[in-house]
């Protein structure tokens, strides 16, 4: 577990160890969520376009260059 102090402006700073788990860089976006019980979530929206490449092919199925992709083919 960690521990860290909020500012009086609000602010904190989220502990390196956490910050490199999470992938965590300068710019990313975090969303936190307030459940009933009190617990708050944090989750990090820094997934990059990159990280999706190759999710939606299909075993078996050819490669296609981004050049032929082209709908007016």
């Amino acid at each position: 577990m960690s521990e860290t102090t909020l500012t009086s402006k609000g602010q904190t700073t989220i502990p390196k160890e956490i910050r490199d788990q999470l992938g965590l860089r300068a710019g990313d976006r975090l969303t936190f969520t307030l459940l009933p019980d009190g617990t708050v979530l944090l989750r990090a929206k820094n997934r990059r376009l990159a990280s999706l490449g190759g999710c939606l092919q299909r075993e078996g199925q050819p490669t296609v260059p981004i050049d032929q992709m082209s709908p007016w083919r």
